[in-house]
């Protein structure tokens, strides 16, 4: 079954932001989908066994973020 996670992530602003973040989430094992809303900031990661502190780190590695 599908889980969802949601990360707000300030620092998405364009379409290179957009890139770097899903270009590296991807990456994360399970990940089968992910959306950058740069109007609300979310990141949308879907997959399946998703691990949260790989995805923040994914993240983190593209240079961003994640709020608190």
């Amino acid at each position: 079954m599908s889980e969802v996670q949601t990360y707000v992530v300030p620092g998405v602003h364009c379409a290179h932001c957009e890139a770097a973040v899903t270009e590296a989430v991807s990456a994360v094992p399970g990940v089968s989908s992910v959306t950058v809303d740069l109007e609300s900031k979310l990141v949308t990661i879907t997959g399946e066994a998703l691990d949260d502190g790989a995805l923040r780190q994914a993240i983190g590695e593209a240079g961003y973020e994640v709020a608190a």
